[in-house]
């Protein structure tokens, strides 16, 4: 089977090459200093987690390469908006845009809409450059994922995210690359997809949940969608619930938060 990560992080490469032949590494450098001069900074995602009761980050997420187009016509300036006035705890937004239907303009059409909730950088980070470009249209935190990244280079990229303001989500999904926690990112993340073949498995939160450092924030990802598995992987101690695909194949995606909320916290504990 096709490694989908492997495909996908090729592609980043050439990406982030032409992104700095329109925008120069000095000038993206320069935007950014200006724009931290002037005291711009966005909430702490790990905070929001941490204090919310419902830990959820709803993901604006219009296309997947296993799913095809999920909400082609979704707009960056009223969904995550939407997501705001019905109870998120944060957001995830994509910006990958060949295979996911994103765009960097997202995050600020969400910001000027009037989303003040921290927002997750979502893409396939490889390169220091695209730290710049999370911090300039407004993240407040990035993610990097173990999979697509050396040790050492994700690290780096860590330090150099955290120097800009933004926090980290690192991304992990085996035994393997629980290493990678060491580095004591802001927030720890289980990804329940393999990214190499796209097959999705909530049980990995749960298999993996006890390796992880006791005093992390904890975000399990992908495949979640019923109140009781949301329900059963806090009291496994997750703090938060990246969910997307469920409310963006929603009629009115804030809508479908709304009651994933409402079932979730009216139910009696386990």
């Amino acid at each position: 089977m096709k490694d989908v990560l492997e495909e996908i992080v090729a592609w980043k490469r050439v990406e982030v090459e032409r992104f700095k032949e329109v925008l120069s590494e000095r000038a993206i450098h320069v935007r950014v200093e200006e724009q931290m001069q002037q005291g711009l900074q966005h909430p702490s995602m790990r905070t929001a987690l941490l204090s919310s009761e419902s830990g959820i980050i709803a993901e604006f997420k219009r296309k997947s390469p296993s799913r095809g187009w999920i909400k082609e016509e979704g707009r960056a300036g009223e969904i995550p908006l939407s997501y705001q006035h019905n109870g998120a705890a944060a957001l995830s937004i994509l910006t990958d845009e060949k295979y996911f239907g994103g765009n960097d303009r997202f995050i600020v059409e969400a910001r000027r809409s009037g989303v003040t909730l921290p927002v997750l950088y979502k893409n396939f980070v490889i390169d220091e450059y695209q730290l710049f470009q999370a911090r300039l249209c407004g993240a407040s935190a990035v993610l990097l994922i173990a999979a697509a990244l050396p040790f050492q280079t994700c690290r780096t990229l860590m330090h150099t995210a955290q120097e800009l303001g933004l926090e980290v989500l690192l991304e992990m999904h085996g035994e393997e690359e629980l290493d990678y926690a060491d580095m004591e990112p802001d927030l720890c993340g289980i990804n329940n997809r393999n990214l190499g073949t796209f097959i999705t498995d909530v049980e990995n939160s749960f298999r993996m949940a006890e390796r992880l450092p006791r005093e992390a924030c904890k975000v399990s990802e992908s495949g979640i969608s019923a109140p009781d598995t949301v329900r059963s992987l806090r009291l496994a101690g997750f703090h938060g619930f990246l969910i997307g695909e469920c409310f963006m194949k929603a009629d009115h995606p804030g809508l479908a938060l709304k009651e994933l909320i409402r079932l979730t916290t009216e139910q009696t504990p386990l």
